[in-house]
């Protein structure tokens, strides 16, 4: 009875890790995109997103900016190199599902305000905070480009 009762668990057991392994290969794929550097990161940022979708469409991502990330971010806001805007970009982008994030703690030490910022734009009150989370919590893979 024992031996029963025991292969019945350890099956139940397994069909259920099983069920788990499943669901981990099903799942979507998740990725934070870093960025805390606009001049440096912001036009490779927005074409490395992109490609991203190109290749893996069904993919999560969220863009968490701060420090000098989310100028990025802000109206009117162009590359440095080749004066391209970057909204038009980032409406396409957020129209494929991109998340794109600000962080509140910076926004406030830089004296700024949220209609500063294109619409696409949503806020989080910890950058740092937000992309820990993403990667712990939630499964996120990190990229900072």
């Amino acid at each position: 009875m024992k031996k029963i009762i025991f292969s019945l668990f350890f099956a139940v057991l397994t069909a259920g890790i099983g069920s788990i392994a499943f669901a981990q290969q099903i799942e979507k794929p998740k990725v934070v995109y870093h960025i805390d550097n606009t001049d440096n990161q912001g036009t490779k940022a927005l074409h490395n997103i992109s490609y991203h979708l190109d290749n893996a469409p069904d993919t999560t991502i969220i863009v968490v900016t701060h420090y000098f990330g989310y100028d990025l971010l802000f109206k009117g806001a162009r590359d440095k190199k080749t004066n391209v805007e970057y909204a038009p970009q980032i409406a396409a982008l957020k129209a494929r599902g991109v998340k794109f994030e600000v962080c509140e703690n910076t926004l406030h030490l830089r004296n700024l305000k949220k209609e500063q910022f294109i619409p696409e734009a949503d806020f989080t009150p910890s950058g740092l905070v937000r992309i820990t989370s993403l990667q712990n919590k939630d499964g996120f893979a990190y990229i900072k480009p």
